[in-house]
C-alpha cells in the first residue's frame, strides 16, 4: 500500500437539514492541513465529497476519507437479509431503499420493515418521530434482537453504541442507514477508483474508512474551548493525527481482518493516535 497523501475526516448526521449557522450534531467535514467545514444536509456533504474525491484524481493524489459511522451490522444480519454476508452488497440494497431530502426521510420505516422480518420487536429500536411507526418500538420494552448486540470491535471500544438504536443520545443506527448510501453512490461514481476498507484491498486511489473520534476523546476535550463546536474540533485533530503518521504505522493500523463486520481504525493505537494530536 502507497502512501496517502490527503486526510479527511467527516462527522455524519442522520438527521434533517440543520440550517445555515454552524451547529453540533450535524455534518462537518475536516481535512489535515484545512479548517473544517460545515454542511447543513446530506446532499450538500455528497457534493463536497465528490469534488475532494475528483479533484484528488486530477491532482494524482490518494486520499483517505473516514467516515464516523459503522460500515456493517452484527454478524448474520446481512446474511440473513440478503443471503449473502457481503457488506457492500448491503450497501447497494439499503441504497434502494432510502428515501431522503433535507427536510425528511424515511430511516425510521426503513427500520421497522427490517424488524417485521422478525416479529416486529427487533432489533432496531428508538422511534425518533411523533408518529408511531408499527414495528418500531420507541424505547427496549419488550425488544428483542435475534442478532449480537455489538460488533466485535464495538466490544473493544468502550462508549461506542449499537448501530440498532435509532434516536435518542448517542444513537449511530440513522447515520447507518443515512451515509451507507452516500458511500454507495460514490464507489459507483468513481468505479474502479474507491476501495472500502477493511472489505477490499487498498490498491486505489481513494479509500473509505470507518472512524469513532472517541478514540482520541482526550485530545477533542483538551482542544474544544467554550467557543468552539465539538464535532469540528474532532475532525481536524482526527485528520491531522493520521496525516502525521509514517506510512508504515498507519499500514499497522489498517492491517485487519474483519471481511464481515468492519473495523474501527485506530482502534488498539489510542495512545499513537493521541501522540499524534499533540
Amino acid at each position: 500500500m502507497s502512501a496517502f497523501d490527503r486526510f479527511v475526516m467527516v462527522d455524519w448526521s442522520g438527521g434533517n437539514d440543520t440550517g445555515p449557522r454552524p451547529r453540533k450534531d450535524a455534518i462537518w467535514i475536516g481535512e489535515a492541513g484545512q479548517d473544517p467545514e460545515y454542511h447543513r444536509n446530506r446532499a450538500q456533504a455528497e457534493d463536497r465529497l465528490t469534488s475532494l474525491i475528483r479533484a484528488a484524481l486530477s491532482g494524482g493524489h490518494r486520499l483517505l476519507i473516514g467516515f464516523d459511522f459503522p460500515f456493517a451490522y452484527p454478524r448474520g444480519f446481512t446474511a440473513d437479509v440478503l443471503g449473502c454476508a457481503d457488506p457492500l452488497a448491503f450497501w447497494a440494497h439499503l441504497e434502494t431503499l432510502v428515501e431522503d431530502s433535507p427536510k425528511s426521510n424515511n430511516r425510521f420505516d426503513i427500520g421497522a420493515g427490517f424488524n417485521r422480518r422478525y416479529g416486529g420487536t427487533g432489533p432496531f429500536w428508538g422511534n425518533g418521530l411523533r408518529r408511531d411507526i408499527p414495528g418500531l418500538p420507541r424505547t427496549k420494552t419488550g425488544y428483542t434482537n435475534p442478532f449480537p448486540d455489538r460488533r466485535a470491535c464495538e466490544s473493544h471500544a468502550k462508549g461506542t453504541f449499537t448501530c440498532w438504536q435509532m434516536a435518542g443520545a448517542g444513537a449511530v443506527g440513522s447515520q447507518v442507514i443515512m451515509g451507507l448510501p452516500v458511500l454507495e453512490r460514490l464507489r459507483q461514481r468513481f468505479a474502479g477508483q474507491v476501495a472500502v476498507w477493511p472489505f477490499e484491498g487498498l490498491d486505489r486511489p481513494v479509500a473509505l474508512v470507518e472512524i469513532w473520534p472517541g478514540l482520541i476523546n482526550d485530545a477533542v476535550r483538551a482542544a474544544t474551548g467554550p467557543d468552539n463546536i465539538r464535532d469540528a474540533v474532532q475532525v481536524s485533530l482526527l485528520a491531522r493525527a493520521l496525516s502525521r503518521l509514517a506510512p508504515d504505522r498507519l499500514a499497522d493500523m489498517l492491517a485487519v481482518d474483519a471481511p464481515h463486520e468492519g473495523w474501527i481504525l485506530g482502534l488498539g493505537h489510542e495512545k499513537e493516535l493521541l501522540d499524534a494530536c499533540r
